[in-house]
């Protein structure tokens, strides 16, 4: 079921409605981390110390050296800034996606709209349980080791899957029904989101990952209903 829910997905971000999307997510995602990547440089900039005395060397300048090193170690943080990102754009995303893969594939069971606002605050909370995951994963990491890697992904797995999977249902069923499901199927919405949260950490197919998440859980719930 997770695998074909994937399998459906991928297959799906090519289709012309879906791809505009894909691109609207892409374009987004890119000018966040341009923005954030930016920011980083003028308060690096404007709040390290110039230059730093260092004895028998002499003045060796700071401030230009850190911002323009941030360059580089920006996009190894985007690797763990991806995760929180998704389950902000979540909100954003889901409703336009899922009702784009129910046209195509589930015409004689669509759903209604969900309401915007509480989709982006749900996504809002979301977004700060996964910062709050990532942030214990990594003051853990010199305690657990390999085992941080594990926590941080079954905890974000769980987050997303609870995230991705209750927008999908709720444009079908009423809170206490969606809840009810996601529970039922549980297992299946939390390894999918294992598996959304892994892609999220490889450069380049990351960008992707939101749009790749609601479509898949789109299908993921119409299997699991079915």
């Amino acid at each position: 079921m997770i695998l074909r829910a994937l399998f459906l997905a991928w297959g799906d971000l090519l289709r012309p409605r879906i791809f505009g999307v894909v691109m609207l997510g892409i374009g987004l995602t890119l000018l966040l981390f341009v923005a954030l990547q930016a920011g980083a440089f003028w308060a690096i900039r404007n709040f390290a110390p110039e230059t730093l005395s260092l004895p028998w060397i002499g003045a060796v300048p700071v401030a230009p050296a850190l911002s323009w090193s941030s360059l580089v170690l920006f996009p190894l943080m985007s690797i763990f800034l991806m995760v929180p990102v998704a389950a902000g754009f979540s909100g954003l995303f889901a409703e336009r996606v899922s009702e784009a893969v129910e046209d195509i594939h589930y015409p004689g069971a669509k759903g209604v709209q969900a309401d915007f606002w509480d989709g982006l605050w749900e996504s809002l909370a979301i977004v700060g349980a996964v910062i709050g995951v990532t942030l214990i994963t990594l003051i853990l990491t010199p305690f657990l080791g390999p085992l941080a890697s594990v926590l941080y992904f079954a905890g974000n797995g769980w987050l997303l899957g609870r995230e991705f999977f209750q927008m999908a249902a709720r444009r079908h069923l009423h809170a206490p029904q969606a809840n009810a499901l996601r529970r039922r199927y549980a297992t299946q919405a939390t390894l999918l989101g294992v598996l959304i949260a892994m892609l999220l950490t490889v450069p380049v197919l990351n960008i992707v990952g939101p749009i790749l998440a609601a479509v898949a859980f789109t299908h993921l719930f119409h299997l699991c209903r079915g």
